[in-house]
């Protein structure tokens, strides 16, 4: 963290501008989990457990979104109407990258493993994670990690349900993030956004889903209806963990997705349910996957996903820096 306040460190970053800088855009870097000190952490997530013979599809998501955006790293201190000021409001850059977490392609266990610990690190460090993927999945070892750290609401935006017991005998793909999070006790709530069209969900996950308590809000009501009945659901104080699937998002602007939908979320919806939420609840985590750089176009997709981490880093570290001055007013 030495880095932040660092004048020379900043002016440089301003030259570079457009460089490939190897961070999300410029950030410190924070390989060593075991010394953070941040506000916020991004942490790349490649490959969890994809589905069978796809193999690690998602796993070149966190470099190509990295690159997406590494042209505005020089902007770090500018105006960003997203978000109605500078990212970093006091000047200070809070929020650092801790490189890509390892994995195995034919090891999904110990990927999972591996991306618990990871988040887990993170959450020890008092650092809110954001998690660039790699494959849906990845998610589901996200929301694990969160076993001890009080009730959560997930709120997911998605094409699809991923209720899915299993698939081909796999329990832990990207068709299933949301019934594994059902299954966690620490998941009090789950909100689900964007759904839309024909994916793999049968009539009866529908049914398992609506049983368990989940509110859905397809597609077509969030264009009907506008996003307030969705901020509504999430109760004012809540711990929220999004997961956020790149194909939520419609096709048109996201073409990155190995499932493309027609219909889904604009830009703007999409950051009025992140920012709405972010102002009467806590983002505990978000996670951002099934990004396949692959079939980007002209890394449009990339610069999106970018933008939307962006605006989830600027949000953030503004509600720790709100938690810092409600925590010093006890003190009176």
């Amino acid at each position: 963290m030495a880095q932040e306040n660092n004048p020379e460190w900043q002016s440089d970053l301003n030259r570079r501008g457009a460089a490939k800088l190897g961070t999300f855009m410029g950030v410190p870097e924070a390989k060593d989990l075991s010394k953070l000190d941040a506000k916020v952490a991004i942490i790349g997530a490649p490959c969890a457990t994809p589905y069978p013979g796809l193999g690690h599809y998602c796993a070149s998501g966190p470099k190509a979104i990295r690159e997406g955006i590494a042209s505005h790293a020089g902007n770090l201190m500018h105006m960003d109407f997203d978000l109605l000021g500078p990212i970093f409001p006091d000047g200070k850059v809070s929020v650092v990258d801790c490189g890509d977490l390892p994995y195995d392609a034919k090891d999904s266990a110990a990927n999972r493993i591996a991306i618990r610990s990871g988040i887990r690190m993170v959450l020890e460090k008092g650092a809110v994670p954001i998690v660039v993927g790699g494959d849906d999945s990845v998610t589901i070892p996200v929301i694990e990690a969160f076993h001890d750290k009080g009730k959560l609401t997930v709120v997911q935006i998605d094409a699809h349900m991923d209720w899915r017991e299993e698939v081909s005998g796999e329990r832990w793909s990207g068709s299933s993030p949301m019934r594994r999070a059902s299954e966690m006790p620490h998941v009090e709530r789950i909100i689900q956004i964007g759904q839309r069209g024909v994916g793999s969900a049968r009539l009866s996950d529908v049914e398992d889903a609506c049983k368990w308590g989940t509110t859905i809000f397809p597609a077509r009501e969030v264009f009907a209806k506008g996003v307030q009945p969705i901020l509504d659901h999430v109760p004012a104080g809540s711990n929220v963990l999004f997961a956020f699937d790149c194909d939520g998002l419609d096709p048109s602007i996201m073409p990155a997705v190995i499932s493309p939908a027609p219909g889904g979320l604009t830009l703007w919806q999409a950051l009025e349910i992140v920012h709405g939420i972010a102002a009467k609840a806590r983002i505990a985590a978000f996670s951002l996957v099934e990004f396949v750089a692959e079939r980007d176009i002209g890394k449009q997709g990339a610069l999106l996903a970018g933008r939307i981490l962006v605006n989830v880093m600027g949000l953030s570290v503004r509600q720790a820096a709100q938690s810092c001055v409600n925590a010093s007013n006890s003190w009176r």
